[in-house]
């Protein structure tokens, strides 16, 4: 599959896009010239950190939703079964150590921010601080490698949102690294966890047609994904935000039978996990649990679930696969491994860094480093990509206006 084209937007428009560096504000693709930047805003979902945190966090995640306690209870219990903490704060706090170490290494000035979306610390508050530092230039890089409303399109609404609440706007500029899926240190994360656990399986005399990978993550509504990446191409019903995982797994699988040959014969799918909306809506399938139901009726005896849409263990990688699933596939009699994210990995961080230099130096499209066929993504997200579907389209940085 080719990358969208984008032809649809003029050159020479130099308020393109809203709160930019003068490197990407007329909106082409892709940055075309080099580009110096203050320092990094490492922006994060954010979770509780102890039981009174539970409930206040949830409100804000479901924020305008007129949700009562009394439901979100209903999923504050994955939270409190981990003593109301959940381990993705201090999974941030250990990538943003990492980050800065390599950005150390590489002998490159730039500070890291690190701010959430629905708890402590609140990205406001990190660009309020980089603002008073001086460091009013900044370049985003959050938290999710596809494409879609809430793992793109959001974090570029609340760059937009904090900038107008504190009051930065036209002082502070917020550009954003390209989704970053299809970047090898991402792609390459997986590969080594995935050999490890199948081979255990193979040497412990499983044969390759009995072993089936299980890539999983989150679902999304379908209007929702049918919406995700650029308007002026078809991905398939399952939209970027599908198109953009298979195209990894894929990738993931290739790089792990390079090194193990005996799991070119192993089978892969792409399942999903977290659903939270009303049986009425649909939702991106199958479900993993169901899927892993299914699975000893096929020949299959044991299974490597692998969490790609995910970058660390967070909550919804501890519950829903480390019990909910591994549950289920004992239930179905099969083995399961569930194998690595890629958390702090030095060869994730290192090509989160390729990506931060990639980006400084505005680095051609056909010379950037791109795993699956679908990169090298933008550097500016284009006109009506990721729409919500029940919100419309709010301000956003680092894109286009739709």
């Amino acid at each position: 599959m080719n990358r969208p084209s984008t032809s649809e937007i003029p050159m020479n428009d130099t308020t393109a896009v809203p709160h930019a560096s003068p490197a990407t504000v007329c909106g082409a693709p892709f940055a075309a010239q080099p580009q110096p930047y203050d320092a990094i805003l490492l922006a994060g979902f954010g979770g509780p950190e102890g039981q009174d945190d539970v409930i206040p966090f949830l409100r804000n995640v479901t924020r305008g939703r007129g949700i009562p306690d009394e439901r979100l209870e209903e999923v504050a219990h994955h939270y409190r079964h981990f003593g109301g903490v959940s381990p993705i704060n201090a999974q941030n706090r250990l990538l943003k150590a990492a980050l800065e170490a390599e950005i150390a290494h590489r002998g490159l000035p730039l500070p890291v921010y690190w701010g959430n979306r629905n708890w402590a610390p609140y990205l406001d508050e990190s660009v309020r601080e980089a603002a008073g530092n001086g460091h009013t230039r900044l370049l985003g890089l959050a938290t999710s490698a596809y494409s879609s409303f809430s793992s793109c399109r959001q974090y570029r609404e609340d760059f937009a949102r904090v900038l107008e609440e504190t009051e930065l706007v036209g002082t502070v500029t917020i550009d954003k690294i390209r989704q970053f899926f299809d970047h090898p240190g991402f792609i390459d994360s997986f590969v080594a966890s995935i050999v490890d656990e199948l081979g255990r399986f193979l040497d412990d005399g499983i044969v390759a047609q009995a072993l089936r990978v299980l890539f999983t993550t989150h679902s999304i509504p379908t209007a929702d994904a049918q919406r995700s990446g650029p308007r002026d191409q078809d991905f398939g019903s399952g939209g970027a935000y599908e198109a953009q995982h298979r195209a990894v797994a894929a990738a993931v699988m290739e790089r792990a039978a390079s090194q193990d040959a005996r799991l070119a014969d192993v089978a892969w799918e792409l399942v999903y996990q977290s659903r939270s909306g009303p049986a009425s809506q649909p939702w991106l399938e199958p479900d993993i649990c169901d899927r892993i139901s299914e699975l000893p009726a096929e020949g299959i005896s044991a299974i490597a679930i692998s969490p790609i849409g995910f970058v660390s263990d967070h909550m919804e990688v501890m519950w829903d696969l480390d019990n909910e699933a591994l549950e289920a596939a004992e239930e179905a009699g099969l083995r399961a491994a569930r194998t690595a994210t890629p958390g702090a990995d030095p060869i994730f961080v290192r090509g989160l860094v390729d990506l931060i230099e990639e980006r400084i130096a505005a680095v051609a499209p056909a010379d950037r480093i791109t795993g699956t066929s679908l990169g090298p993504w933008f550097d500016v997200c284009r006109p009506g990509c990721c729409e919500n579907v029940r919100a419309g389209f709010k301000p956003a940085a680092a894109g286009v206006a739709p």
